[in-house]
């Protein structure tokens, strides 16, 4: 009787990554799915109402206007010459701008003249939609 020797002691010597690698890239997606919507919920903004409120990702740049007037750009806080300056080398055909209700009106109006000095085309502002 022969009889094989080791062929049911051996043991397992490579480990299989590829289910790793697909639950990985899975999460990946997620926190890219969720990471501007949880930013947003980050920022203290209360937006004014509207009945025709629309999604706000659908826009190019946005830039946030807190109750105290400092403007945020990309999770940065600009000023107006900085906003001019990052408006000049990325070239938005459109943004969003989205202000605390509180804020003064000035501040929303310098905003959008240096949109439209620098040939931003489309100018939205944020709003939350009524229920």
């Amino acid at each position: 009787m022969a009889s094989h020797v080791g062929a049911e002691d051996d043991e397992i010597s490579a480990i299989n990554v590829t289910p790793l690698v697909d639950v990985v890239l899975v999460l990946l997606v997620i926190f890219m799915i969720t990471a501007p919507a949880l930013y947003q919920n980050a920022l203290k903004v209360q937006l004014p109402q509207a009945q025709s409120g629309e999604d706000q990702s659908k826009s190019t740049m946005q830039i946030v206007l807190d109750a105290t007037g400092i403007i945020t750009l990309q999770s940065k806080k600009v000023t107006l010459d900085e906003l001019s300056a990052q408006i000049k080398t990325t070239h938005p055909r459109s943004s969003i701008i989205v202000a605390d209700k509180k804020v003064e009106h000035g501040k929303v109006i310098s905003i959008m003249d240096v949109l439209k000095a620098n040939g931003v085309q489309k100018i939205s502002f944020g709003v939350e939609k009524n229920n």
